[in-house]
This record gives C-alpha cells, structure tokens and sequence, in this order.
C-alpha cells in the first residue's frame, strides 16, 4: 500500500491488491488495524477470488477534526484473513501522515464588572487542534486610562488542554463625584512563532463577543485569534444620591440654625423664669404657713439649715405628748460638684414631730445620692438620677424627739440641666417633711 496524507475533517484512500495463488477458490476478509482503525474502513470488506486471479480493495481513511487524532505519521495494517485456510494471514502495512489543524477557543469572563480602581477577570483558554500551540495573550484599549495585564503573559498548551489566564485591569485616577464612566477593552490571543513573535500574517477577527476562536489549516502561518471584548465600568466614590443627601442635609442646618433655633432658645428662656418663679412663689408660700404654724406654740418650730449630719434617736420623747397641730419643714440643700452638704431640721425643745408625709425633690436632675436621716435611724438613700420628686407617706407616725434632727445629706456627682437649658454649677435638693407638732406633758 502507498503512502498516504489526509487532513483531519477530510478523507483520503488508498489501495490493496489482493492475489489468490491457492489451487482453490478462497474468501478473504479485511479488518484495520493499529491508531488508524477507528476512523479507517475496507471497501469492500470481503471478496471471493478463483484461483490464479486478484482484485484491488479500497482503505477509505476519515479521520475527525477533533484534538484526539494527533498529528503526525501514523501505523496503517490491514488484516487479510483467508476463510479457509486463516494460518495463512497476513498484515500489509503502510503509513499514514495526518495533517495539523490549528483551533483555540478562548472566553472572558464575566464580559462586564464594575469598580472605583480596577477589577479582575479570567480569560479560558482551549486547544481544540490536534497539535500544540504556544499562545501569547495582550490586552488593548482605546485610550490610555486603563492598564491590562495578563498572569501568565504566554501558555503553551497540548491538544485537548484548557488553561485559564488571570487578566487584571486598572485604571487611574479615581472619579470622586460624577457619572460611571465606561472602559472598553480587547483581549486579543497570538499563536507565539518560535523566538517568541506574535507579530503574525493571517489574522482572523471575530468581535462583538466575550468568546471567540481561531484555527489554520496544516502549513498556515501562526495565526492571531479572535479578539474578545470586554468592559469595565468606573464608578465615582461618591455617588450622586449622596450627593443629594449632602445638599438636603445642609439646607437643614442653615434652616435649623437660622429659623428654629432661635425660636427654641426663646421658648426655653421663657419657660425657665416661668418655672423659677413659680418655685420661689412656693417657697415663699411654704416659709409663711411654717411661721404662721409655729406660732401657736413656742415659737421655736421652724426651718434651720446647715452643714453636718445630726445624728438623734428616732423614737418617743422623755415624756407624753398632747394634742398637737400640723406643721411642716422644709429642708434646702446646695453643694458643688464633688462635695457633699447636710441640711437639718431640728425639733424644738419640749416638743415631738410625727412625721406622716415626706416629699424629696431634684428638680436639676443631679446625679449623686441623697440620705435621709430621722434622729439616728436612716429612713432611705436614693439616687439622685433616678428621680425628679418623690414622695413617701405613713400611716402610722415616725415620731422624733424634742432637739433630734431631720437630715438630709446631699452627695454631688454631676450638677444637672435645670429648664433654663444651661448646666447648674452645683447640685440642689429640697426635703420636706410634713406631720404633727406636739407638746411633750411632763
């Protein structure tokens, strides 16, 4: 059998003369063997020869374009089996040269990203010819703003091989305020000539996708592929809603500060010497009914301020109390910051003070504590925070002896914000405390 070329895709014969030089009429069967048989046929498969005579069969070679038939110089046997006498077989033998093609497929992907400085993307390679190529990837770009690079710049890649090719793009300066601005690029893959020029004739373009192929024919010149398009959209670091939202936010401010404060502050100034009033006229109203109630009795009843805490026995005086009459004191503490101040109200001699009703105010909103005191017996320590007033009643009175005390002992951790709006300088707390006033009988 002759020697015989085909291209991959296409198809190529060649002969095989048969002779029968038995005494008998003899049937042969043929059968390819070697790399070749899948794609190789006999035509016809079998003949039947008198003595003394021969015919030629066909080999019909169809090898497919497909990365699995290499190219190169390939064994073909035929088997030529005699029916009735098969110890007699034999294997012609030729070869067969099997053109190269050339094919690669390469995708970008994704086709489109975005970002403030750059974004990354994956170029898949394939080498779907049936002889290796050496492929070099560049990046191109209209204008100059955005930089491509591809890891690994060059792929040497065998039939049937996939490879993917990290691909890089950045760009330079950033966009602070504005639109996105889009940045089209071309990924274009070169089959390397030996010493590494990619500068090849033959280019073979296909655009307008993310996926594109090449492929040359045996003996063509390195080939450029299809250029892949891709995109990359530069976002402004601050978008234009924030923008909006600034612009909106300041109005606001000026419109505050211009309008509405003033008219706030106002409305507090007056609400503050309302409120400053009102509590003077209470404590004025309160001092006349205490002296007006003191009266009656000795005189001595009253209000006493001062510092120290009295330390007394809370309980019955040395003698019986009489019938007595209301009567109230009120307590009026004031101290700076990180100071503490005691307050005292001292029961007149001869007398005894059931306390029933006991009213604590931090009209400030101090923070710190407050103890109240009977004579010695501690009646309560409160935070001054968790409260503005409180008041605490008895059905049953606490009586305190003639010349005991009621304390009201003051610890200043924060001044509060009265309703003027401005921090006082000190804390201030106002005890009173409310019961009968009566004479001791000897």
């Amino acid at each position: 059998m002759p020697t015989v070329t085909v291209s991959p895709g296409g198809e190529a014969t060649t002969t095989l003369n048969v002779r029968n030089d038995s005494d008998i009429v003899e049937a042969y069967t043929f059968t390819v063997v070697g790399e070749c048989a899948a794609w190789s046929t006999v035509e016809p498969a079998r003949v039947s020869l008198y003595p003394g005579t021969s015919e030629t069969v066909t080999v019909r070679l169809a090898p497919p374009r497909s990365p699995e038939v290499r190219a190169g110089e390939k064994p073909l046997g035929v088997r030529v089996l005699p029916v009735e006498h098969p110890e007699n077989v034999t294997v012609p033998e030729t070869t067969v040269r099997v053109g190269a093609f050339r094919e690669v497929r390469q995708e970008l992907t994704p086709r489109r990203r975005r970002g403030w400085r750059g974004a990354r993307y994956r170029v898949a390679l394939r080498n779907q010819g049936n002889t290796p190529v050496s492929l070099a990837l560049a990046g191109r770009q209209a204008g100059e703003e955005l930089s491509l690079r591809t890891t690994p710049q060059r792929k040497r890649l065998e039939p049937g091989e996939s490879a993917e090719v990290a691909l890089k793009a950045a760009v330079r300066p950033l966009i602070w305020f504005g639109e996105p601005v889009s940045h089209p690029f071309e990924i274009e893959v070169a089959e390397a000539a030996e010493g590494g020029d990619t500068d090849a004739p033959g280019i073979a373009k296909t655009s307008g996708s993310a996926e594109s192929s090449w492929s040359t024919e045996s003996g063509g010149e390195p080939a450029v592929s299809g250029v892949a398009e891709g995109e990359f959209v530069q976002l402004p670091v601050l978008p234009k809603w924030l923008l909006i939202l600034l612009a909106v936010l300041m109005a606001l401010l000026v419109a505050w500060f211009a309008l509405v404060r003033p008219a706030v502050r106002s409305a507090a100034k007056e609400a503050a010497t309302t409120a400053q009033k009102e509590e003077a006229t209470k404590q004025q109203e309160a001092a006349e009914q205490e002296r007006a109630r003191a009266k009656p009795s000795d005189g001595s009843g009253g209000q006493e301020q001062g510092s120290g805490g009295g330390q007394g026995d809370g309980g019955s005086g040395t003698g019986r109390a009489g019938p007595g009459q209301q009567s109230s004191a009120t307590i009026d503490v004031q101290t700076g910051a990180g100071g503490k101040k005691a307050g005292t109200y001292q029961v007149p001699r001869g007398k005894v003070f059931g306390v029933t009703d006991m009213v604590v105010a931090n009209f400030q909103g101090d923070e710190g504590v407050i103890t109240i005191s009977f004579g010695e017996r501690k009646i309560t320590t409160i935070a001054l925070e968790t409260f503005r007033n409180q008041d605490y009643h008895w059905v049953t009175p606490i009586e305190i002896p003639e010349n005991s005390t009621v304390t009201a002992e003051v610890t200043c951790a924060k001044p509060g914000t009265p309703a003027t709006g401005r921090q006082a300088s000190g804390c201030h707390a106002v005890l009173n405390v409310s019961g009968v006033l009566r004479d001791l009988r000897p």
